[in-house]
C-alpha cells in the first residue's frame, strides 16, 4: 500500500488538537479539506479513527493505536531536522581525517586543537597510515579527507596544496667525518642508512632521487616509525633520513647534526585530498578552510 504522508500529517494535527478546525488553522487549509482527508484515510484503513462530536473530536481505540505510531514517527522527523540544523550550525557531527603520524604530529595537531576550541561538539577522528593506505581508506569512504604527500591521481581525487616539508639526513657524532662539509650522494650511500620502508611516500621520493643520480639506495635498517628513525640515529646505528621537524630539537642540543649533501635534496609537497564528486559536510569544509 502506498503511504500518503499528507493524510498522516493531517491526522497527526487533528489528534494533537482534538479539533478539525484547529488542525485546519495550523495547516493553513480549509476545515472541509481536513474532514475529507480524514475520511479518505479511514476508508483506506477500513476503520473509524475519530468519534465526531458537535465541537470536538475524540480518537477511537484504532485511532489511539495509530496515533501512538504516527506521533513517534513525527518525533523522529523532528529530531532528524534538529540534528541537521545542529550539523549545519557546527553544534554536532564528526570529521574523519587520514594522515601520517609525522605530518599529524608536526603540522596538523595545532589545527586539530584550534578546531576543537572553536567547535567543541564536533568529534575529530584520526586514522594513521602510509600515503597509499590512506588513499585506499579514502576511496573506501572510511575517512572524509586525507592529508598526504603529492602527487596523487587527480582524475580520482580533488587536491588542495597544504604545505611543503623538508626531509634531511641526520647522524650522531659517531659519523663526525660527515660533519661540516657537503657529502656527495655516492659517498653517503656507502654509509649505513636508516630509512622508512619502500612503500612510504617519503622513501619513494628519496629512492627516486638516488636513482636520478645513478645510485641504488640500499638502507641498512628500515623502520615504520619516524620517531624510531630519530632514536636509531641518536644511538649511532646509522645515518637516518627523517622529517627535518622531527630532529630539530636534537640538532639544537647537539646530539645530532644535519648531514649536508652536495646534491640538493627534494622537498615534498603535502596536500589536502578528497574524493572527486563527493559532497563534504560543513564541518569538513570548515576544517579545510582552517588548514588553508
Amino acid at each position: 500500500m502506498d503511504i500518503n504522508f499528507e493524510l498522516y500529517k493531517i491526522f497527526y494535527y487533528c489528534s494533537e488538537n482534538k479539533s478539525f478546525s484547529a488542525a485546519a488553522k495550523k495547516l493553513f487549509i480549509s476545515q472541509s479539506a481536513v474532514s475529507q482527508s480524514i475520511k479518505q484515510l479511514e476508508t483506506q484503513l477500513g476503520v473509524t479513527l475519530f468519534f465526531r462530536k458537535s465541537r470536538s473530536i475524540q480518537l477511537t481505540t484504532e485511532g489511539e493505536m495509530l496515533f501512538s505510531y504516527v506521533s513517534q514517527a513525527f518525533n523522529f522527523l523532528k529530531t532528524g531536522e534538529s540534528k541537521i540544523q545542529e550539523l549545519e550550525g557546527l553544534k554536532a557531527g564528526e570529521i574523519k581525517i587520514g594522515v601520517s603520524d609525522s605530518i599529524c604530529k608536526y603540522f596538523v595537531m595545532p589545527y586539530i586543537k584550534k578546531f576543537g576550541q572553536l567547535y567543541p561538539k564536533i568529534t575529530i577522528k584520526v586514522v594513521n597510515r602510509t600515503t597509499p593506505q590512506l588513499l585506499d581508506v579514502l576511496k573506501n569512504g572510511l575517512v572524509d579527507m586525507v592529508i598526504s604527500t603529492l602527487p596523487v591521481n587527480t582524475q580520482v581525487y580533488s587536491v588542495l596544496p597544504f604545505i611543503k616539508v623538508e626531509d634531511i639526513f641526520v647522524a650522531s657524532e659517531k659519523f663526525s667525518e660527515l660533519k661540516n662539509r657537503k657529502i656527495p650522494l655516492k659517498e653517503l650511500s656507502m654509509k649505513p642508512l636508516v630509512m622508512l620502508p619502500p612503500n612510504s611516500s617519503t622513501r619513494k621520493t628519496i629512492d627516486n632521487f638516488f636513482s636520478e643520480h645513478g645510485i641504488v639506495c640500499t638502507p641498512e635498517i628500515e623502520l615504520e616509525s619516524l620517531d624510531l628513525l630519530v632514536e636509531f640515529a641518536l644511538i649511532g646505528t646509522g645515518v637516518a633520513y627523517v622529517l627535518k621537524n622531527s630532529a630539530l630539537e636534537h640538532i639544537k642540543n647537539g646530539r645530532l647534526f644535519q648531514v649536508e649533501t652536495m646534491e640538493k635534496l627534494p622537498q615534498r609537497e603535502i596536500g589536502i585530498v578528497t574524493m572527486k564528486n563527493v559532497m563534504l559536510s560543513k564541518a569538513v569544509n570548515t576544517f579545510i578552510e582552517l588548514l588553508l
